[in-house]
């Protein structure tokens, strides 16, 4: 229990009274007897006020959190007393997530329920764990507060961003992807799947029309089609050194960023779920200096969760990325025409020659994109006013990273690399999109 602040204002109203004693001795007296009765107010506060025991507190949360991404945590509290209570609640979440709230206050009206609400933002996967949950409420004459904590530890994990795809999901039934800068892939009179008859139009190719339907009818009938199903897309992940700095969020600036790996991964798990929706067969290989995991291309909601285990475990490594033995690897195990992913980085043409060398063969028989995030801070320095030698040098040494990536990817793009080079923000929309429209043109 904890004093009030008026009950330390009604026990400093006797320090006059006790001073005067000094000079008139019935005041002694009279402090005593001013204190007998805020003793008796306490008193009477204690015994009216709930105890902590008629009082429950459970939190509640997805089993999974998501990274990057405010994930919403209940605290539901029951009140078993007839009294009203305003409390104060804090929740020990795990100290390494970001909160947008510390102490959460509100009214538990008597006999009836309350929640309190806060998110968290996980900026790295792996497993967590929650402390217990800690309530002070005010006493009914307002001169004592009671707290108590409320054993309520539990693990969590921290998984990749699980609320976009439920995101995507629900946007996908109301018809409205477009709200987050999804194109639809439905593209007709394209593709090599019936999908139904309708009247010819003067903008239909002549080799649309259904001549059977035409003869039936009495006017002329075109056939549309839908792209295509049951096709490959494996996405490559690298894991090595130059994927484990952290990427500032524009959303976000004042908060601590991803690292690049964990935004390639968000962004493979929502281009899986997407792909598994259109029916096509998803794959994923990881690697660093060696291949680290490899799942063959599958469809159906089940490899979508093989994905997911996959992911939450993999971590960037303190190697350089070798990617001559990941596409090598890639070429033994893919044979049929797939869709590629790489999901890298770029920083020197020397560092880049075995991929664009690898990734010129590959697009032989595969469609490969190399994906990389662009870097905001080399793009500011770059065009940062010059005050002094020392920022002559870093402008200098911006442009010419920037100018040697710019090399890369004209390169990859003239041996038939596709190439997607967008802040970190961008990324997963991007991605998507050049999915869905490859799709929608039958390229896969």
């Amino acid at each position: 229990m904890l004093p009030t602040p008026r009950l330390l204002i009604l026990l400093l109203l006797a320090a006059p009274l006790i001073a005067g004693a000094a000079l008139a001795a019935p005041l002694l007296w009279l402090a005593l007897f001013y204190l007998a009765i805020v003793f008796a107010v306490v008193i009477s506060d204690i015994v009216m006020t709930p105890p902590p025991e008629v009082i429950e507190l459970e939190r509640v949360h997805d089993s999974k959190l998501s990274l990057g991404a405010p994930n919403l945590i209940t605290i539901i509290l029951a009140n078993g007393s007839p009294r009203r209570l305003r409390f104060v609640l804090r929740d020990e979440y795990p100290y390494e997530f970001p909160s947008d709230a510390t102490l959460l206050n509100g009214e538990l009206p008597p006999y009836d329920i309350a929640e309190a609400r806060y998110h968290l933002r996980p900026l790295r996967r792996g497993d967590y764990a929650f402390g217990d949950l800690v309530l002070r409420y005010r006493g009914v004459l307002g001169t004592i507060i009671r707290q108590a904590h409320y054993p309520a530890a539990a693990q969590v994990k921290v998984y990749p961003n699980l609320l976009e795809v439920r995101k995507y999901d629900l946007l996908a039934r109301k018809n409205m992807l477009f709200e987050i800068g999804l194109r639809p892939a439905r593209v007709y009179g394209q593709g090599g799947e019936f999908e139904r008859l309708r009247d010819y139009t003067p903008d239909d190719e002549f080799r649309r029309i259904n001549w059977k339907a035409t003869a039936r009818r009495g006017k002329p009938i075109a056939a549309e089609y839908e792209t295509e199903r049951s096709q490959h897309v494996v996405c490559l992940l690298d894991t090595g050194r130059l994927m484990a700095p952290p990427v500032g969020d524009p959303a976000q600036p004042d908060s601590p960023g991803l690292a690049r790996l964990d935004y390639v991964i968000n962004t493979a798990l929502l281009l899986s779920y997407v792909a598994a929706l259109k029916g096509d067969y998803v794959g994923l290989l990881s690697f660093a200096d060696n291949v680290g995991t490899y799942l063959e291309p599958r469809r159906g909601r089940a490899q979508f969760q093989h994905m997911l285990e996959a992911l939450y475990a993999v971590q960037a490594q303190p190697v350089e990325a070798d990617h001559a033995t990941a596409l090598t690897y890639l070429s033994l195990k893919q044979k049929r025409r797939s869709l590629v992913l790489i999901f890298t980085d770029l920083v020197t043409l020397d560092a880049a020659r075995p991929l664009l060398a690898h990734t010129a063969r590959l697009a032989r028989r595969h469609l490969p994109i190399v994906v990389t995030i662009a870097d905001p801070n080399t793009a500011a320095l770059a065009g940062k006013p010059v005050s002094d030698g020392n920022a002559l040098y870093r402008r200098a040494v911006a442009e010419q990273l920037i100018d040697e990536r710019r090399v890369i990817l004209d390169t990859l793009q003239r041996s038939g690399v596709l190439t997607i080079d967008v802040p970190a923000d961008k990324l997963t929309i991007s991605v998507v999109n050049t999915y869905l429209r490859l799709k929608a043109q039958n390229r896969l």
